[in-house]
C-alpha cells in the first residue's frame, strides 16, 4: 500500500514537471514570436533606402550598423555605408533594434503640398497679366 501511495506521488511529480517545462517552453516561443512581430513592424514604418537608418543588436552578440535596403516578410538586409557589405537579418535573430528615417511620410506630404501651392501661386500671377 504504501509503495502504490508512493509511486503515484512520484508519477504525479513528474508529470507535473513535463507539463512546467512545456507550458514554459511555449511562453517563451511566444515571447519571441511576439517580439519578432514587433521588430517586423518597426522595420516596414521605418522603410527602406540610404535614408533608413538602423543600429541592431543580433541574439549572438553580433551588431549591425547601417541602412536597409530590402525588406520581406522572412527578414531585411543591412547594409554597412563605409564597407558597402550586405547582412541579411531574420526577424527571429534581432535582439534589439534602434533606427530613424531621415525622411518621414509627413515630411514628404508637406513637401509635396508646398510644391503644388508654389506653383499654383506662380501659375495665377503668370496669368494674371
Amino acid at each position: 500500500m504504501c509503495k502504490k501511495l508512493l509511486s503515484l506521488i512520484v508519477i504525479s511529480l513528474l508529470l507535473n514537471l513535463v507539463c512546467y517545462s512545456t507550458v514554459t517552453a511555449n511562453s517563451e516561443l511566444e515571447k519571441k514570436a511576439k517580439f519578432a512581430a514587433k521588430v517586423k513592424l518597426a522595420i516596414a514604418k521605418l522603410g527602406t533606402g540610404p535614408d533608413a537608418r538602423i543600429e541592431v543588436k543580433l541574439r549572438d552578440k553580433t551588431k549591425l550598423k547601417g541602412y536597409i535596403s530590402e525588406s520581406n516578410d522572412e527578414g531585411f538586409v543591412v547594409v554597412d555605408e563605409k564597407t558597402g557589405s550586405a547582412t541579411k537579418v531574420l526577424y527571429p535573430q534581432v535582439k534589439k533594434v534602434k533606427g530613424k528615417n531621415n525622411l518621414t511620410g509627413e515630411q514628404i506630404a508637406l513637401g509635396v503640398a508646398i510644391a503644388i501651392i508654389t506653383i499654383i501661386f506662380v501659375l495665377y500671377y503668370l496669368n494674371k497679366d
